[in-house]
């Protein structure tokens, strides 16, 4: 599998496993996740993707079990976590009285550590902020992320979900480059590729890691433009239409990363059939067409 080159010392898989399901999947013994993790592995992805939130603050230490049984793994993976979404859940059941984001120093060193101690690592390879901080000092945000890069805890520093406007406050403040914006992309959220949010990262090479590549899996269900075009060329490719719809964003000259989460193991091990499919130009465009119900002006 192709990588990406994230830093002079770090590279993601072309495509990534995404773990914000892992802690609600019914067996979540460490020599099931391990399954998973392998089941990447054999295929080249590599890049994991956390967050402190996922599974009500459970994923992470889910994913550092099958670590501890497994120590192996570790050196085989990169794993990319995000912070700053509090809710009244896990550790913070008692402390958040609704949702909220905390983008200050206290919290962001405090999460790195949580983290690295949850999921049993020396260091985190990619540290997100996960949410737009209205309320954010972004001097102090950026000194934060500077710092947990400089203190060895963190190797690379990105952002989620971020618009221009706030990539460029933060990044304004920071010594160290922001590596990636993870965004939503896919044929059903596409607004991304005409509204500025891809092309002002493709123009400075940074990366995209893009979550929710199947439409939360709505393009795989039910009936529609979409959903026939993207059979149409899975029968073409002998693949299965969500492969269709990951190598519709992989083909396009971003580099985009789609983040791929499932629990299915069967499913898992055909991530990889994306790199399968032959997504010429009038193929993705009569995606784009189907996606958008109406040719292109």
């Amino acid at each position: 599998m192709n990588r990406i080159q994230i830093t002079d010392d770090l590279s993601f898989s072309r495509i990534i496993y995404g773990m914000w399901r892992l802690a609600d999947d019914r067996d979540t013994s460490p020599a099931h996740v391990q399954a998973k993790i392998e089941a990447c592995l054999e295929q080249g992805i590599t890049t994991m993707d956390q967050a402190d939130i996922y599974g009500g603050y459970a994923a992470e230490e889910v994913m550092g079990a099958a670590l501890k049984a497994a120590p192996a793994l570790k050196d085989q993976i990169e794993v990319v976590t995000k912070c700053d979404i509090l809710i009244p859940a896990g550790r913070y059941a008692q402390t958040a009285r609704g949702k909220y984001y905390d983008t200050s120093r206290t919290h962001i060193l405090a999460s790195v550590d949580q983290s690295l101690q949850l999921m049993g690592l020396d260091k985190i390879d990619t540290l997100l902020i996960h949410r737009p901080d209205p309320l954010m000092d972004h001097h102090e945000t950026g000194a934060a992320l500077d710092e947990v890069v400089a203190s060895g805890k963190v190797r690379s520093v990105g952002v989620s979900n971020f618009k221009l406007h706030d990539w460029t406050l933060l990044q304004s403040a920071m010594k160290t480059p922001l590596i990636t914006n993870q965004i939503e992309l896919s044929l059903s959220a596409h607004d991304g590729f005409t509204n500025g949010d891809v092309a002002y990262l493709q123009e400075r090479g940074v990366p995209i890691m893009a979550w929710s590549p199947l439409g939360g899996g709505n393009l795989m269900t039910g009936s529609g433009a979409v959903q026939d075009a993207l059979a149409a060329v899975a029968t073409k490719n002998d693949v299965d239409a969500a492969a269709v719809a990951v190598a519709w964003l992989i083909a396009h000259p971003a580099q985009v990363m789609p983040v791929m989460g499932t629990n299915n193991i069967n499913r898992i091990k055909a991530l990889s059939d994306a790199l399968k499919v032959n997504m010429d130009r009038q193929t993705w465009f009569e995606l784009y067409t189907a996606a958008l119900g109406n040719e292109v002006p």
